[in-house]
């Protein structure tokens, strides 16, 4: 299972329910990334989307505590485990866990690849993803020459479970 995610120096990745920063390659390199794959995310984070829509030509999988909850065509899970059950119809390479932070933190630990845009910047934020360069368990095993979008650097890194 993968996840795939943009964050900053300090590992944060939105505030008050926004992205930090908009950068067009790594917006292209998200839907490259997913596109007709199944992607798993919080409420908060589909409705940050526009129209509150789920992501088109990609399997839409919701995870959140409100029983009536429905948005488009997406599959609306309750719990994690409810949510394991309902990945079993996929393979697992093709699961790619997109927000927001208490889904990235409740999944990473059956994570085995994160795609990373990590920017050279520090935002001020409020939602955070665990920072993998801390942890014994992550190492990089892929990473992009440096890009730059407008004044701010960043690079595409690729985590694999050790």
């Amino acid at each position: 299972m993968n996840a795939i995610v943009a964050v900053d120096s300090n590992w944060a990745i939105g505030n008050k329910g926004q992205l930090l920063i908009s950068i067009p390659a790594d917006h292209k390199m998200f839907r490259q990334t997913t596109l007709d794959k199944v992607v798993v995310l919080g409420r908060k984070t589909i409705e940050t989307f526009p129209g509150g829509q789920p992501l088109a030509k990609r399997t839409n999988i919701i995870l959140t505590g409100q029983a009536d909850y429905k948005a488009g065509d997406a599959i609306i899970v309750h719990s994690i485990e409810e949510l394991l059950e309902e990945l079993k119809k996929y393979d697992s390479d093709d699961v790619y866990i997109i927000g927001g932070d208490s889904v990235y933190k409740q999944m990473l630990p059956y994570v085995d690849t994160v795609h990373v845009t990590k920017i050279d910047r520090e935002y001020e934020a409020d939602a955070y993803f665990p920072n993998l360069d801390k942890s014994d368990d992550w190492e990089i095993v892929a990473s992009s020459d440096e890009q730059v979008y407008f004044d701010t650097t960043y690079c595409f890194l690729e985590y694999k479970r050790k």
